[in-house]
């Protein structure tokens, strides 16, 4: 199964995005470091984001589903 991804998580990796750019351009290897390890972790979150996301639509679907089956 192929996640989408949702909005929030698009911007969680527009930053992430943004912060491996920075990374990439610093000469400080340990701020770089950190930058890099910043990223992996909205990379994660964006994963995150877009499962609960998808979550909340099914269990949406769900009640609305439920809803017309017993009206």
């Amino acid at each position: 199964m192929t996640l989408q991804i949702s909005p929030r998580g698009r911007q969680y990796l527009k930053t992430a995005e943004t912060l491996l750019r920075t990374a990439k351009t610093m000469t400080d290897r340990a701020v770089a470091g950190q930058l890099k390890a910043l990223a992996d972790d909205y990379e994660r979150r964006a994963a995150k984001a877009s499962r609960d996301d998808a979550d909340k639509a099914s269990a949406r679907l769900a009640n609305d589903v439920a809803r017309a089956w017993s009206a």
